[in-house]
C-alpha cells in the first residue's frame, strides 16, 4: 500500500512537471483530468525545481560570459523549458481585456492564437523587467529559484476559490479546474517552507504580505471582467508576480 502510494505521488509530480515544461515524461505516467486535477499540490515545487534550473544556467554562464549575457541566456533557457507558457498567457490575457469591451469578446480574443499590440506590449515589457530586474540583484540564483516557486504557487491558488471563466471544453485550465482536495492546498502551500531558510523574516513578511495583496487583486480583477480565471489569467498573474517577487528581493538587498 505504500508503495502504491508512493507510486501514485511521483506519477502527479511528473504530470505537473510535464504540464509546466517541455521535458520529456516516463511513458509509464499515467494521464487522467483527475490526476492532473490533484497534481496541483506540486506546482509550487516544480516551481522550485524549473527555477534551479534556470538559475544553474546563469551561474554556469556567469563563469565564461558576462552578468547580462548569463541573465539572457537564463531567460531564454526558460522560455526554452517552459515553451513560454506562462508568457503565453500574459499575452493572450493582455490582447483580451485591452481590446474587449464585453465579457465574451475579451475571451474570445483570449482564445486567438494571434498576438496583438497590447499582448506584444505586455510580452517584451515583462521580458526586459526581468533583464532589468536580474541585473539587480546581489543573489541572482537565489531571486530566480524564489520568484519561480512563489509565482507559481501564487497563480496555481486561484484556482481553489475562482470560477473558470470560459467554456471547459476549450479552456486550457480545465483538467485542474474541477476540485482540489484540502490536502492539494495544504502540499501546495508547505512546499513554499523552504523560503523560512533562505530569506530573513523582514523580508518573508514582505513577501507574505505582497503576494496575498496580489492575490487579492489578481481575483477581484478577473472576476470583474470575466467573471472568473482562465489559464492565461493564471499565465498573466504568474508573470506579474515573478516580477514584483524581484522588486521586493532587490528593495530588501538581495
Amino acid at each position: 500500500m505504500i508503495l502504491d502510494a508512493a507510486r501514485h505521488e511521483i506519477n502527479l509530480f511528473l504530470l505537473a512537471l510535464g504540464y509546466f515544461s517541455r521535458i520529456p515524461m516516463p511513458k509509464w505516467v499515467s494521464y487522467s483530468p483527475e490526476k492532473l486535477n490533484h497534481a496541483s499540490r506540486y506546482f509550487t515545487l516544480v516551481g522550485w525545481l524549473l527555477g534551479l534550473g534556470v538559475a544553474c544556467i546563469y551561474f554556469l554562464s556567469h563563469q565564461f560570459l558576462s552578468v547580462n549575457i548569463s541573465i539572457w541566456l537564463s531567460i531564454l533557457f526558460s522560455l526554452l523549458l517552459t515553451g513560454a507558457f506562462h508568457e503565453d498567457g500574459l499575452a493572450d490575457t493582455a490582447d483580451g481585456l485591452g481590446g474587449g469591451f464585453t465579457r465574451e469578446k475579451k475571451l474570445t480574443i483570449m482564445k486567438d492564437s494571434r498576438i496583438g499590440t497590447y499582448g506584444a506590449c505586455a510580452l517584451v515589457m515583462a521580458l526586459l523587467g526581468k533583464f532589468v530586474l536580474l541585473q539587480e540583484t546581489h543573489n541572482t540564483i537565489l531571486c530566480i529559484a524564489i520568484a519561480y516557486a512563489l509565482s507559481r504557487m501564487l497563480a496555481v491558488s486561484l484556482l481553489f476559490d475562482v470560477d473558470i471563466a470560459s467554456d471547459p471544453d476549450t479552456e486550457k485550465v480545465k483538467p485542474m479546474a474541477k476540485a482540489q482536495s484540502l490536502t492539494d492546498k495544504i502540499i501546495l502551500l508547505a512546499s513554499a517552507l523552504p523560503l523560512i531558510f533562505l530569506v530573513d523574516w523582514k523580508t518573508l513578511l514582505l513577501l507574505t504580505i505582497m503576494l496575498m495583496v496580489i492575490r487579492q487583486i489578481a481575483k477581484a480583477y478577473f472576476n470583474h471582467h470575466l467573471q472568473g480565471v482562465t489559464g492565461d489569467c493564471l499565465g498573466a498573474t504568474q508573470q506579474v508576480s515573478e516580477l514584483c517577487i524581484y522588486l521586493a528581493l532587490i528593495a530588501q538587498g538581495f
